[in-house]
């Protein structure tokens, strides 16, 4: 099995990494003082579960891999309409797209089906740019329930969990996501193909969504967030507001805003990647977090007031990041 990590940042070196200790033929697409590391040492994984190191094929030109069977997307998803000089070389008839990312997917209404079938969410498709980069057919979902930084070139710190839930568009257990699947358990990674995928994305939504946008506006850590009255009621408020969008297109989390507020309040002083991405003059990913659930609303006749209003506010920020 041949696989490119196209984006092999923090959560994109510790998969292939874990894939090449598979056995897999993984090649690392990166840039900078972290390509130039992984090519001299290799990717070092230091992990509680144990650290190793994987010697990977790293490179910055996709056209030195060529075609693969896998591409593992690590990429954030504001720059998949991009992307295209980068994954073309990497692509053949069959190849797969893992694509790892937060919030609501370009391919979310592909083979959908019922009234919104097919339908493009224009804030994560605009135009759709995305989609004429990346088909939908080409497209395998996917939920990552771990957390990784990198602490330093080439190596990646491992903080917890080791799930990275997949799934097909269309609902079906495909023999494309149990090899990838079986591929990752392999390597010591948690790996299940979900028969409906988008449960798990509305799950890890209902956190991205309130705790991301209001950590940069507030320039607050996840423990604070939740202990402060007037912030943790705003987010209540966000995610009884995304759980009623969720169910209205047939999805059901499972999981009480409770639960969600105390597993949260547990992870402690942690910045979220939004926050991160503002400390470091980084473009903001909230079109995928916040803008497609308020166009969602729209389709579906969901008011979201709460949702709006810190969409409205957060987009003024990202905005003037990115200025």
């Amino acid at each position: 099995m041949k696989v490119a990590v196209l984006g092999a940042g923090a959560i994109g070196a510790y998969v292939g990494a874990a894939l090449h200790r598979a056995g897999a033929d993984v090649h690392l697409i990166a840039r900078g003082p972290h390509l130039a590391a992984m090519r001299q040492h290799g990717v070092r994984v230091l992990s509680p579960r144990g650290d190793f190191t994987a010697r990977a094929h790293a490179t910055d030109d996709p056209a030195e891999v060529g075609p693969v069977d896998f591409v593992f997307l690590g990429l954030k998803a504001n720059s998949y309409a991009a992307c295209g000089p980068l994954i073309e070389p990497l692509l053949h008839d069959g190849t797969a797209v893992v694509a790892a990312q937060n919030g609501i997917p370009w391919w979310y209404f592909h083979r959908h089906g019922g009234p919104h079938d097919g339908h493009r969410v224009e804030s994560v498709d605009p135009g759709g740019a995305v989609s004429a980069v990346i088909a939908p057919s080409r497209a395998i979902g996917c939920v990552v329930y771990a957390a990784t930084e990198l602490a330093g070139p080439g190596v990646v710190r491992h903080l917890e969990g080791t799930r990275f839930s997949i799934g097909e568009p269309d609902r079906t257990v495909s023999a494309r996501c149990t090899e990838f699947g079986a591929a990752m358990l392999a390597g010591g990674l948690k790996c299940p193909v979900e028969p409906d995928l988008r449960n798990d994305i509305w799950l890890k939504l209902l956190g991205n969504i309130s705790f991301n946008p209001i950590s940069a506006l507030a320039r607050a850590t996840m423990r604070q967030m939740c202990l402060h009255g007037g912030t943790r009621r705003v987010i209540e408020i966000m995610m009884t507001e995304t759980l009623a969008v969720a169910e209205a297109l047939g999805c059901r989390v499972g999981v009480s805003i409770e639960r969600r507020l105390a597993g949260a309040e547990r992870v402690g002083d942690h910045r979220t990647s939004t926050l991160q991405d503002l400390e470091r003059g980084k473009p903001l990913e909230l079109d995928v977090l916040l803008a497609a659930v308020v166009e969602l609303a729209e389709i579906t006749d969901v008011p979201v007031p709460t949702l709006r209003t810190v969409h409205a506010i957060s987009d003024l920020l990202a905005l003037r990041t990115a200025a």
